[in-house]
């Protein structure tokens, strides 16, 4: 979503920056859409980097020595993300 929201607002940001032409005397416009261009850049950035972080996996192997038996039992725990397409 965060991405989506991101191009939205660059987008939004050139609208105002490229093709809006008023002249309002209390706010610059072009540089309102300078600014919501540079915010759009930077959420979509955030977006992406989250998503990469989310693809992530982590696995845990753990070796024990069993105290009845005397037998090493060795476990493997792998903890992957929840996206059911990975």
């Amino acid at each position: 979503m965060s991405i989506g929201f991101g191009i939205f607002l660059f987008a939004i940001g050139a609208i105002c920056a490229f093709a809006l032409n008023l002249d309002l005397g209390w706010i610059e416009i072009t540089t309102v859409g300078y600014i919501l261009m540079g915010a759009g850049a930077i959420v979509t950035l955030i977006g992406i980097a989250l998503l990469a972080r989310r693809r992530s996996a982590s696995s845990t192997t753990r070796t024990q020595v069993d105290p009845a038996s005397g037998t090493r039992v060795t476990q493997h725990e792998a903890s992957a993300p929840d996206d059911p397409r990975v």
